[in-house]
C-alpha cells in the first residue's frame, strides 16, 4: 500500500463526509451544517443537538437526505464497477456501458414508460431497467463465449453491438411515444436524482452493498488478471469463472444505480483513473477507493446540478459528461505524453 495509501484513504473518506453534509445543507432552503449534524444525530439516538426546527428536520430527512444517500450509492456503484471492469478487460476505457448494462437498462426503462408497466408501482421503471440491464449483460457474455472460453476482445465488440441495438430500440420507442411518455424517457436518459426517496434508496441499497462487499474480495485476483489471462492461469486463477462472477456482480451493482438515476456517464470511467493516479495500480486499494471516489464525485455533481442554474435543475448525466469529457482528454494527453505514445 505504501505511505500514500492510508493518507489518500483518510483524505477521500473525509472529502466524502464533507460532500455528503454539504449536499444536505446547501440548496434553495439553506440549512446550517451544525443543524444537519443535529438532525442526523438525534435520529440515530446520539443527541448532539442543534437549533433546527420542524421545517429544517422535514427538509433534511424527507428531501435532502434520501437524495444524498442515493447519490452516494449510485456513484459508488458506478465507480467500483468501472474499476473492476477495467481490470477484468485490461482496458482503460472499460466502464459499465461496455458490457451492455447501460444500454439494456435504457431499453428496460423505455419499455416500462411506453407500455405503462406499473406492476411494481413507483419502482416499475427502476425494476424494468435493472432486469433489462442484467439480461443484456448475460446476452453479451453468452454471445462472446465459445468452446468454454470468452475472449476479451470478442466480449467488448459484442457489448458495442448490443449497445447499438439498444440505442436503436430506444430511438424507435421515442418515435412512437406520446408527448408525456417522451418527456419521461428524455428525463430518464439524461440522468437525474430528482425522483430520490427512501423507497428508491431501499430498492438500490442491497445491490450496491453486494458490489461493495464482493468486488474488493477479488482485489488480488484482479492484480493477477491484469498480467494476462495465461499468466494468471499459471498462478492458479480460474480466469473464466472469476470473469463471469465479476461481470454478473458488476452488472447487478451498476444496473441498480443506473435504474434509479438514469444514464450517468463518465463516473465509472474517470474515477478509477483518478484513484490510480493517487495510489498506484494495485486493485486491492483502487477498487474500494473507486467506490468512495465515485460517491464523492456524484454528490458534488448533484449539488452543482441543483445549484448552478437554480431554481432550474441541470440534467445530472449531461453535467457529468460535460465535466468528465474534458478531464478525460487531459488524462489521455498526459498519459500519452508520459509514455511517449501508445505504441
Amino acid at each position: 500500500m505504501g505511505i500514500r495509501g492510508p493518507s489518500v484513504t483518510v483524505t477521500l473518506v473525509a472529502l466524502l463526509v464533507a460532500s455528503f453534509l454539504a449536499s444536505i445543507a446547501i440548496g434553495a432552503y439553506a440549512i446550517p451544517v451544525w443543524d444537519v449534524v443535529g438532525v442526523l444525530s438525534d435520529r440515530i439516538g446520539l443527541g448532539v443537538g442543534g437549533t433546527y426546527d420542524q421545517i429544517d428536520e422535514a427538509v433534511i430527512w424527507d428531501v435532502r437526505l434520501p437524495r444524498a444517500v442515493l447519490a452516494a450509492l449510485v456513484g459508488a456503484s458506478l465507480g467500483i464497477a468501472g474499476a473492476a471492469l477495467q481490470a477484468i478487460f485490461r482496458n482503460p476505457l472499460a466502464d459499465p456501458s461496455l458490457i451492455g448494462v447501460t444500454g439494456g437498462a435504457a431499453v428496460g426503462a423505455t419499455f416500462a414508460i411506453v407500455t405503462g408497466f406499473t406492476y411494481f408501482g413507483l419502482l416499475s421503471v427502476p425494476v424494468a431497467a435493472a432486469l433489462a440491464g442484467l439480461v443484456a449483460t448475460l446476452a453479451v457474455y453468452a454471445f462472446a463465449r465459445r468452446a468454454g472460453r470468452t475472449e476479451v476482445v470478442t466480449l467488448i465488440l459484442t457489448g458495442l453491438a448490443v449497445n447499438a441495438v439498444a440505442t436503436a430500440a430506444v430511438g424507435m420507442a421515442t418515435y412512437v411515444a406520446s408527448p408525456e411518455e417522451l418527456q419521461d424517457i428524455v428525463f430518464w436518459t439524461l440522468g437525474s436524482l430528482g425522483g430520490a426517496s427512501w423507497e428508491t434508496v431501499r430498492a438500490c441499497l442491497p445491490f450496491v452493498i453486494l458490489g461493495i462487499v464482493v468486488i474488493p474480495l477479488f482485489g488480488r485476483t484482479l492484480d493477477l488478471m491484469v498480467l494476462g489471462e495465461r499468466e494468471a492461469g499459471h498462478l492458479g486463477v480460474r480466469t473464466e469463472q472469476v470473469r463471469l462472477v465479476l461481470i454478473v456482480v458488476c452488472a447487478v451493482t451498476a444496473g441498480a444505480g443506473v435504474a434509479v438515476a438514469g444514464i450517468i456517464g463518465f463516473v465509472g470511467l474517470i474515477v478509477p483513473h483518478i484513484i490510480r493516479l493517487l495510489v498506484g495500480p494495485g486493485n486491492r486499494l483502487v477498487v474500494p477507493l473507486s467506490a468512495v471516489g465515485g460517491a464523492t464525485l456524484l454528490l458534488l455533481a448533484d449539488l452543482a446540478a441543483r445549484t448552478v442554474a437554480a431554481p432550474a435543475e441541470l440534467p445530472l448525466g449531461v453535467l457529468t459528461a460535460a465535466l468528465g469529457g474534458p478531464f478525460f482528454l487531459f488524462l489521455v494527453h498526459r498519459t500519452r505524453g508520459a509514455h511517449g505514445g501508445w505504441g
